[in-house]
């Protein structure tokens, strides 16, 4: 059993993700009765601080340098390293995101350290802690069991449940200095496109179109339907190829994998790649004209029918199911 677990507060235009405080959650899982503390790195952070404590972070420590405005994976592994060396964890747990991917391989190199990868449950079995993960492209799951000292994960948004916020508590980042040095990488500017709404990769709904929406113009009933549910648009490959929609929302075996709440896919035939990338989704709704259609077969509710049909209908029976409740 770990005793001291350090998580990574990993933050997108200065707001911190989801995947940080589910990080928390499993910190907590990993190390009972022990110390779980959030890492926070960037050039202006202290402001996050807060938000790590409300969600079960016992301490929060923070490096702050203007080399580190830009994650690369000099400036980063050496903050966190920095860390590491002050605290000597028995546990490290990162989001499974794309910087977590890049940069806890790094940290387990430099610390001659195992990695498992891509959690999606956590359970203690005789003392020891034993973790889940989806292989083969999520057509089956291993348990594993490490003996690495120390214990270093990532985990899969949307897996771990984070713990309830507490708004009554709040504490101050302990900052430390560490220095930032021979940089391979140096960043620039920041290009970004603009996306509106829910990040795809942390939605609790996702509403995904295939070919089967026919065009760019196809997808926006689709994106009526998300707004009403809160969630976020994604896309089949097939979908993006087609020019339908930008490939950030490619969902699937070369794109994002997700695990919503709520899945609904509309107009996707179910290639074993798209499936990939969805189908550990808690509920999936399937909307397609041909009742042969494989997505049918992970599907836990299917429609045969005409999308176009079909989500304008879904649409306004959520609209007045969301106003009765309010």
């Amino acid at each position: 059993m770990a005793k001291k677990v350090l998580v990574l507060g990993e933050l997108r235009e200065g707001i911190l993700r989801n995947v940080s405080f589910e990080a928390i959650a499993a910190g907590k899982k990993m190390a009972p009765g022990g110390e779980v503390t959030a890492v926070l790195i960037g050039h202006s952070v202290k402001d996050q601080a807060n938000e790590l404590f409300q969600y079960g972070a016992d301490r929060v420590v923070a490096i702050e340098d203007e080399k580190l405005e830009h994650y690369t994976p000099d400036g980063y592994s050496q903050a966190f390293m920095a860390v590491v060396n002050q605290e000597e964890p028995d546990g490290i747990v990162f989001g499974h995101t794309a910087l977590g991917k890049d940069l806890s391989p790094k940290i387990a190199n430099k610390l001659n350290a195992g990695l498992i990868s891509d959690i999606t449950a956590i359970e203690e079995d005789n003392g020891e802690w034993v973790f889940t993960r989806p292989i083969y492209s999520g057509k089956a799951f291993e348990k594993v069991v490490s003996k690495e000292d120390p214990l270093m994960i990532t985990i899969r948004p949307n897996n771990i449940d984070s713990l309830e916020k507490d708004p009554s508590k709040n504490g101050e980042a302990e900052f430390i200095s560490a220095e930032i040095k021979d940089l391979r990488t140096i960043v620039k500017e920041v290009v970004t496109k603009a996306s509106d709404g829910v990040d795809l990769s942390e939605a609790k709904v996702i509403v995904a179109g295939g070919r089967g929406v026919k065009s760019a113009e196809g997808f926006e009933p689709l994106k009526e339907l998300a707004d009403v549910l809160g969630g976020a648009v994604g896309a089949s490959r097939g979908a993006c190829d087609a020019d339908y929609c930008d490939y950030s929302l490619q969902i699937g075996q070369t794109g994002k994998v997700v695990t919503p709440d709520l899945y609904i896919a509309c107009g996707i035939s179910g290639a074993i790649q798209h499936m990939a990338g969805m189908s550990n989704s808690k509920v999936i709704v399937a909307i397609n004209k041909d009742p042969e259609a494989t997505i049918f077969s992970v599907a836990d509710y299917g429609i045969v029918g005409d999308l176009f049909e079909v989500v304008p209908l879904l649409t306004e029976e959520f609209r007045k199911i969301k106003s009765a409740s309010s």
